[in-house]
């Protein structure tokens, strides 16, 4: 989505990258002010309500302004880029000003920077003159240039001009001095306030003293724990109280993670959920030595050469082969009819954990693939999820879940359903436990499935049948062959 300001200079605009989107944060700039880019070209990553997206640019130009920094939630329709393009292209190509207004800028100048593009804080532009900071009332010019960019940078930090410096063979960055105000971008400052670090404690390694991510982090894990013998002056501390906590923990005692993009989504759309349709669980345990065999076999077969074979496969086609015995637990609730709408197609959901929270990709007709073929899209879905790759679209219309919980050492669990589907199949861990097969106790390979459902569209009976099929196809695989 692009819109045109003048003959020469494009704005681009958040386009809606999903269906129905309203936002999206910029994770990470790929150009910046100065750059020339092509047609195609991907210039940011944005992270929706449903995944993590790259925005390529559809036109040849040299960037003008970027309008927001990393971490920025932006509306869709709001423009995030200026391109110069065509004629303009060429002035463009000169060192611009990156501008992100985010907080007041004043009207004085910066002192000149060297030549070639320099990081720039919120309120402060690049400039190319050489008009220097008026020296606040009361304070004495400096006496050289190296005292006027001491002064110039002290001014920038929040207070008067600074003394000049004596010549000093290089160090290693150090926290700045204490009075400066340090040197950071928005969304650093407000990491470093979530995670209780004080800015002027840490030790920039950014361009021009710039304070970033890392170095906030890098303070965090660095923090010493106080000697347990050091006192605090008498005159200042009182006696510790029985109750209070040891000198040795670490004075960051909670983190605070913004809930934005995906886990902003799950969040919302659980919630709905769960005070949306009335759940109704069951549970049944069940005998999978035999599965676990075939799975094994599988393994082996030459036609299987190449994919992603494991129990989820075998369980992901027994839900299947229950579905198609069952057809009416395949349903959605439509609210504004009032009615049942029955799917005649499976777009069989996998959810599937993420560093950017929990999603749920479905393989689209998943209903008419053979086993191979569902290996397939098994492992395809599985690696493009933790690759951070999954588009919107693999995330829409989804008609029944499966969510694995048994991965993480978990026997079962009572899952919500995600909106706009009727059931969704816990699978628990499988393992090794005395089961009685044959009239003896021996030790089977055994795990719990539980299936919730919308108790609008499926009542107990229906349900009972569906969990009951998944469970003899687990038990006897053959049916897989007689039923399918």
């Amino acid at each position: 989505m692009t819109t045109m300001t003048d003959s020469s200079v494009r704005e681009f605009k958040m386009p809606d990258v999903g269906e129905g989107l309203t936002e999206a944060e910029i994770l990470k700039w790929y150009v910046q002010p100065g750059d020339t880019v092509t047609d195609g070209q991907v210039v940011c990553e944005v992270e929706t309500a449903k995944a993590a997206v790259e925005l390529p640019i559809p036109y040849d130009g040299v960037v003008r302004e970027l309008h927001f920094p990393e971490g920025t939630t932006v509306d869709v329709g709001t423009s995030i880029i200026a391109v110069a393009v065509g004629d303009g292209a060429a002035a463009a190509a000169e060192p611009v000003q990156e501008a992100v207004a985010d907080t007041p800028a004043t009207a004085e100048a910066e002192e000149p920077k060297p030549e070639g593009r320099q990081p720039v804080l919120v309120g402060y532009g690049v400039s190319t003159s050489s008009t220097k900071r008026r020296p606040r009332k009361g304070a004495q010019a400096p006496a050289d240039a190296q005292g006027a960019s001491a002064a110039i940078q002290a001014e920038l930090n929040g207070h008067g001009p600074a003394a000049p410096a004596a010549p000093a063979a290089p160090a290693a960055p150090a926290a700045p001095a204490a009075g400066d105000r340090p040197l950071a971008k928005p969304p650093v400052r407000k990491l470093a306030k979530d995670l209780g670090v004080d800015l002027a404690t840490v030790a920039p390694t950014g361009p021009d003293g710039i304070i970033t991510r890392e170095d906030v982090h890098a303070a965090v894990s660095a923090q010493p724990a106080a000697p347990e013998s050091q006192a605090a002056p008498a005159a200042v501390a009182p006696a510790p109280s029985p109750t209070a906590a040891p000198a040795s923990y670490d004075t960051t005692r909670e983190t605070r993670i913004p809930v934005k993009g995906v886990r902003k989504a799950t969040a919302a759309a659980m919630v709905g959920s769960a005070f949306t349709a009335p759940h109704v669980t069951e549970f049944v345990t069940v005998d999978v030595t035999r599965t676990m065999k075939l799975v094994e076999e599988l393994k082996q077969d030459k036609e299987y050469a190449g994919l992603r074979v494991n129990p989820l496969l075998l369980i992901a086609k027994a839900l299947l082969v229950a579905i198609k015995r069952n057809p009416d637990v395949n349903a959605s609730w439509d609210e504004a009819a009032q009615e049942i709408v029955v799917k005649h197609y499976v777009n069989l959901g996998i959810a599937a954990a993420t560093p950017r929270g929990l999603i749920v990709p479905n393989i689209k007709d998943a209903h008419a693939r053979t086993l191979p073929q569902l290996a397939g899209s098994l492992g395809e879905l599985v690696s493009t999820a933790r690759e951070g790759k999954t588009s919107p679209a693999a995330m829409q219309g989804g008609t029944v879940t499966i969510t694995n919980v048994g991965v993480f050492g978990v026997d079962t669990g009572t899952p919500i359903l995600n909106p706009g589907e009727s059931a969704i199949l816990a699978v628990g861990a499988i393992k090794l436990q005395p089961w009685v097969h044959k009239g003896k106790v021996k030790p089977r390979q055994v795990t719990t499935l539980a299936l919730s459902f919308d108790h609008r569209l499926v009542d107990g009976e229906l349900g009972s049948k569906v969990l009951a099929d998944v469970a003899a196809v687990l038990e006897q695989p053959k049916r897989l062959i007689s039923w399918a």
